[in-house]
């Protein structure tokens, strides 16, 4: 090849790798600065769309997630409430049983059905209590769902039916429950308390009661695996993404020394092959 002035091919083929290593060097650096080795959509637009729609993805499962946690803490406090009542049934049965071995009329049999009355009020106001955030499982109403999945159908889970009739009308003893505000007028006389307050019709109430129970509790423990499922597919998510879009920064580190040395080197012969130039002067001297 001619010697010339005008044309510095030596120094146009260092720029060039020059340029390479440099562009590749830049990347490195962004890798390791991001610990993502695909970080925009310029980096790979394939992979970058598929780590977004999964990120998406993620978030729709916190929000199921804090459905899921919300239908846990209505159940529970039912659950809770639930607990008290059935302590309180307890209760009534050993003062059934006495009620009908006192003398009617008489002021044991008055102290008795005094004591029936009041457990019984603290029932109903227990179960009208069982309330959170608007939600009470033990009376009628709306129908309450929670979402278990991202899925657009059969996504529900149903925590109670709407026409699903109030647990206080199971434990009315012969009186008028209002469920909506937890009230309870007793019997008449004592003569229907009597009638009513019987260890049969604590036994009825008693097995109505566990069996609403029961299925609470099914509930509340079929709420628990799908939080569990919910947070593991989360986990299971959020691995995949790293796996698309993670750089590995032991490699990167390495690619990055070898790089800046390259670069180093790229200089050097840029260097050389501009002062090529100056070399044709001493054939003129």
């Amino acid at each position: 090849m001619a010697n010339s002035i005008n044309t510095n091919r030596g120094a146009l083929v260092a720029l060039q790798t020059l340029n390479q290593t440099n562009k590749s060097l830049e990347t490195t650096q962004n890798r390791v600065n991001t610990g993502m080795k695909v970080s925009s959509a310029k980096d790979n637009g394939a992979i970058f769309a598929i780590a977004t729609s999964q990120r998406a993805e993620m978030g729709a499962q916190d929000a199921v997630k804090q459905s899921l946690q919300r239908g846990q803490s209505i159940v529970d406090v039912a659950l809770a409430a639930g607990e008290t009542v059935t302590d309180a049934l307890t209760e009534l049965k050993s003062l059934a049983v006495a009620i009908q071995d006192s003398t009617a009329g008489g002021s044991s049999e008055t102290k008795l059905l005094a004591d029936f009355d009041a457990i019984v009020k603290e029932i109903h106001t227990a179960l009208a209590g069982a309330t959170f955030d608007g939600v009470n499982l033990f009376k009628t109403g709306t129908l309450v769902e929670v979402t278990t999945n991202t899925a657009s159908t059969g996504n529900k889970f149903t925590l109670k039916l709407a026409a699903t009739a109030a647990a206080a009308t199971g434990l009315a003893f012969g009186g008028s429950p209002t469920p909506a505000t937890g009230a309870w007028d007793p019997p008449a006389d004592a003569t229907a308390k009597r009638t009513a307050y019987t260890a049969a019709n604590v036994d009825t109430a008693l097995n109505g009661f566990t069996t609403v129970l029961a299925d609470l509790g099914t509930k509340s423990k079929s709420l628990d695996r799908q939080l569990s499922f919910v947070s593991k597919l989360q986990d299971s998510l959020e691995t995949g993404i790293g796996n698309l879009v993670d750089a590995d920064l032991a490699k990167e580190s390495a690619r990055l020394t070898a790089l800046q040395t390259k670069q180093q080197l790229g200089v050097q012969a840029l260097s050389i092959a501009n002062s090529s130039s100056s070399i044709l002067l001493g054939l003129f001297r």
